[in-house]
């Protein structure tokens, strides 16, 4: 069966480039979002300069009102004709806006649109390359966590960047450039105030980012619990532990709800602070600007103009200000990404042998293997030569070291001493995507996702015939069970499987496998939570799985892998015997142990 390697759509941005280099410290945040800004710069302008077009009217309106005012008050020194263009020429600013408000909207949504589905899509493109360990340590509780809460945060933050951030400041420049223009002391007054409203920033802020990264801990906490909880209903409702579980939950909502108040009430104090000293600004402006009509330096119209524009300015400080919070916790959340981003604990396969076919020669020399931070080997000194369609079962007591063997097989782990080849070439050198593209894992636990039963088969599958399917179907012996569900194949699985028993779970992973043609088989105690029943279909099964291919058991019950061409007896990371069933039964050592109690306790 011919096999095709899916190209990733690259449709979406992908931002993983932009942690190269990145370390975690305190400006990881600012680090990336200048790589943001500078990666969308087109789109950035584009949509600053339509949001020019359509907000000129609000900065125009000032002037025609102080125009308005000025004409009005002084009819002898203009013509009733400036009344009437001005008027004018507001209605004709203030209706255009009508186009280039959509416009502006449209055209920023989009980008921000991309950016955030980019994110998300780097984040899915980090994992898939992040190396099985690091899963294996990563809490999914708070990987949810990071890709909804702080993707959705970084979003905002974005949001807050190109509708509120930079239209505020080009609003500020604009106004304050009329101002100027107008009158240096009212913008030597405006310059002496306006800085009071960032002395508020400074007065809260580290508070803020503290308490921001104290509620997001506080909610990837709670979250990887859930997750547990949710893991451990069974056990919890037949052991009666229901009140146990939600003790522990409520003092878990408890310092979520604290740190939230906690939150909520630094954000209070600073919007509410911010709001009296803006205020408080903005009547200082209206009594020194009337003062200087009084004393004849400003026309009447001019003490509105300056009094907008002053309201314009500290508004859109205040603003700023308000976003202040968003942008504290979009910082945070940059950096609870980047803790994934950043890692450098990837499968590396650039560079690496392309296999176009595996035979299924495997050879491990004299392998030591260790876990990162542990002084003991858990494999020492294996050595072990497979040939193409050879049948090879491991058995031994837990933690003896099966298990980390298959995982070397799958390239999950890389022998620290020693070496395991494949075709006599080191897994090391081979690029793992797509050797394993030639290789199949049937677990204990077998794995099913949401969908109908035909697609957990084709799963990764894009080409195949009916036939094909058809034949898969014959050879997992899955036809008995699915001809008596009511949509056959194409019945729809429930969560995890649900509504199928262990047996038949096992089965629809066999023939997963098989549709895969793979050239190595992986069984991982395939059987050993199976009664004898479903135990006979899954061994059938089995039986036209490793036909002619390179397998390797994991066996729980013994007597299922009588016809093993080795058999491979394991202890504390060591073969302490191999050989055939009847050679091995015949020695009486070890394996005639092993089966020994297995029939006493089965």
């Amino acid at each position: 069966m011919k096999k095709k390697i899916e190209k990733p759509d690259n449709s979406l941005p992908d931002y993983r480039s932009f942690f190269d280099g990145v370390k975690d410290d305190d400006k990881v945040a600012s680090k990336l979002l200048k790589n943001f800004l500078k990666s969308n710069t087109k789109e950035f302008i584009i949509s600053t300069l339509l949001f020019t077009v359509k907000h000129c009217a609000v900065w125009i309106i000032p002037i025609i009102t102080s125009n308005v005012i000025n004409i009005a008050t002084n009819p002898e020194s203009h013509a009733v004709s400036s009344l009437f263009l001005n008027g004018a020429l507001l209605v004709l600013l203030v209706v255009q806006n009508l186009y280039t408000h959509v416009l502006y909207i449209n055209y920023t949504s989009r980008s921000l649109r991309s950016i955030g589905a980019g994110l998300r899509n780097s984040l899915i493109k980090k994992l898939q390359q992040l190396s099985i360990t690091y899963h294996n340590e990563l809490k999914s509780g708070a990987l949810q966590s990071k890709f909804l809460r702080d993707i959705e945060a970084i979003e905002q933050l974005l949001n807050q960047l190109i509708l509120n951030l930079i239209p505020c400041l080009l609003t500020i420049v604009v106004t304050v450039g009329v101002t100027i223009s107008k009158s240096l002391l009212v913008t030597a007054f405006f310059a002496v105030i306006i800085p009071i409203n960032v002395l508020v920033v400074r007065a809260f802020r580290k508070r803020m980012s503290n308490n921001n990264r104290a509620f997001r801990k506080e909610v990837e906490n709670v979250s990887t619990k859930i997750t547990t909880m949710l893991e451990m209903i069974p056990v919890t409702k037949a052991h009666g532990l229901e009140n146990t579980e939600i003790d522990k939950m409520e003092s878990s909502l408890k310092h979520l709800k604290h740190a939230g108040i906690t939150l909520d009430h630094s954000q209070a104090q600073f919007g509410s602070w911010s709001w009296v000293v803006g205020n408080l600004m903005s009547v200082l402006c209206l009594v020194f600007t009337g003062y200087m009509a009084y004393i004849g330096r400003l026309s009447v119209g001019d003490v509105v103009l300056f009094q907008s524009y002053f309201s314009t300015i500290t508004g859109n400080i205040q603003s700023l200000l308000n976003i202040y919070p968003e942008f504290a916790k979009g910082a945070e959340s940059i950096k609870s990404v980047s803790e994934v981003m950043i890692s450098d604990r990837i499968e590396n396969n650039e560079g690496k042998i392309r296999l176009r076919y595996v035979h299924g020669t495997v050879k491990f020399k004299n392998v030591s293997y260790r876990y990162p931070g542990s002084d003991k080997n858990v494999i020492n000194n294996f050595s072990l030569d497979v040939e193409p369609g050879d049948c090879v079962a491991f058995v031994g007591s837990s933690g003896s070291g099966k298990s980390t063997i298959m995982n070397m097989i799958i390239g999950f782990l890389h022998a620290t001493e020693g070496s395991v080849e494949i075709d006599g070439k080191p897994i090391e050198m081979l690029n793992l995507q797509d050797y394993r593209h030639f290789l199949s894992v049937v677990p204990q636990n077998c794995i099913l996702f949401s969908g109908s039963i035909k697609e957990n088969i084709l799963y990764g599958i894009t080409k195949y015939s009916e036939e094909q399917l058809e034949q898969v179907i014959d050879l997992a012996n899955i036809r008995e069970f699915i001809d008596k569900l009511p949509d056959g194949i194409n019945t729809m699985v429930e969560e995890h499987g649900g509504n199928l028993s262990g047996g038949q779970k096992q089965r629809i992973s066999i023939a997963r496998a098989l549709m895969r043609d793979p050239r190595i088989i992986i069984l991982d105690e395939a059987t050993s939570a199976l009664d004898n029943i479903s135990e006979y279909h899954v061994q059938q099964a089995m039986a036209s799985l490793i036909k002619g291919r390179t397998t390797f058991i994991v066996a729980h019950r013994l007597s299922t892998i009588r016809d093993a061409n080795k058999i491979i007896v394991m202890e504390n990371g060591e073969c302490v015997e191999r050989g055939t069933y009847d050679e091995l039964m015949k020695k009486k050592g070890k394996f005639y142990e092993l089966k020994t109690l297995s029939e006493i306790n089965s």
